[in-house]
């Protein structure tokens, strides 16, 4: 396992594991999940991963107490950094002291070691929050502070707000996402700051798993346009590509893209995890060096890939869904 360089108390891992399944039904992962996450957290440990990323929104805390029991299980307090992310519904300095003591206690944790804004409010400015994200942090509750789903603009004003280092932006980065290579890595590069990519494999996109014939399970994967059977079509060329590079090293096409993303020394990556097996194979990505021109070929091939999304993928998705919406048993399914 390699890790970040970033001045944390506990070492952050290159690949971490995201906990928003612990659970969460809507991934379709089965109702005897939740019985797999401790196994899924001490093997994760064993791998050398230390971050371990969750939110108060996940679940409704089910995600954070599921973690925290995990954690506490495994003895694992003294090594693992615990990253977890506020709600933004009126985020003011008291409620954010409140929200923070409350992650805490659920996770069983004296101390978070990451404390994220989940989504920058539309409404109220950063300064109100940043308020309670300094008290948090003079308190000791809090050791550094994020934010997620932050433009650059966002992201700096935030750190002016705090008056001290915003540690960490969260964003959605892979393969078939690449907008963060425009401005937030080149910041994060420059300033000391990490990027922390989630849906680095594109909510399983990038595995090369499916299909139009044989499209995933769950809600969530469900309402994503990127697995519309046009552009699981459009991205041949990109899952090729992905696939040659991944057979040069004897890896899957997924470790093979984890690589990608974790390739620059300020990007962590917080994969979630269906099994032990798979948890065992995002750690191994951390060990691949990608080269020079493996990683430019990946890059072209991205910026090839032209899928349907935002407004025009709308109808597609409505179509593709309405069979199952108007029938009553899928109805029970997903709400049972």
């Amino acid at each position: 396992m390699r890790y970040a360089s970033v001045p944390t108390t506990r070492r952050v891992s290159k690949i971490g594991l995201g906990t928003w399944q612990f659970g969460s039904r809507e991934w379709g992962y089965g109702d005897d999940y939740a019985g797999q996450a401790e196994a899924i957290v001490r093997r994760a440990l064993d791998c050398g991963i230390t971050l371990f990323d969750t939110a108060e929104a996940y679940a409704f805390g089910t995600s954070e107490r599921l973690l925290g029991a995990a954690l506490h299980s495994a003895g694992a307090l003294d090594v693992a950094f615990v990253a977890t992310k506020l709600f933004p519904v009126l985020p003011l300095a008291p409620v954010v002291l409140q929200r923070a003591r409350a992650s805490a206690s659920r996770l069983g944790v004296p101390r978070l070691d990451l404390y994220q804004v989940h989504q920058p409010n539309p409404v109220v400015p950063d300064g109100p929050t940043m308020t309670g994200m300094q008290q948090l942090q003079d308190s000791g509750l809090v050791e550094n502070v994020g934010v997620s789903n932050y433009s650059l603009q966002r992201w700096r004003a935030a750190e002016g707000a705090l008056g001290r280092p915003v540690l960490s932006n969260q964003v959605q980065y892979s393969l078939a996402h690449r907008s963060p290579e425009d401005d937030l890595l080149p910041y994060a590069a420059e300033a000391g700051r990490l990027v922390i990519a989630y849906s680095p494999l594109a909510q399983g996109f990038l595995s090369g798993r499916y299909s139009a014939e044989k499209p995933p399970s769950g809600a969530v994967r469900a309402l994503n346009p990127l697995f519309l059977p046009e552009n699981l079509g459009r991205a041949e060329e990109l899952l090729g590509t992905l696939r040659e590079v991944a057979d040069a090293h004897d890896v899957t096409p997924s470790q093979a893209a984890l690589a990608y993303v974790i390739h620059r020394p300020e990007v962590v990556a917080i994969p979630g995890a269906s099994s032990v097996e798979q948890v065992e194979k995002n750690a191994a990505a951390a060990d691949i060096e990608l080269a020079d021109d493996e990683y430019a070929a990946l890059r072209e091939a991205a910026a090839r890939f032209a899928p349907v999304t935002g407004l025009s993928a709308v109808p597609k998705i409505v179509a593709q869904q309405a069979p199952s919406w108007l029938n009553p048993n899928s109805w029970m399914r997903r709400s049972g």
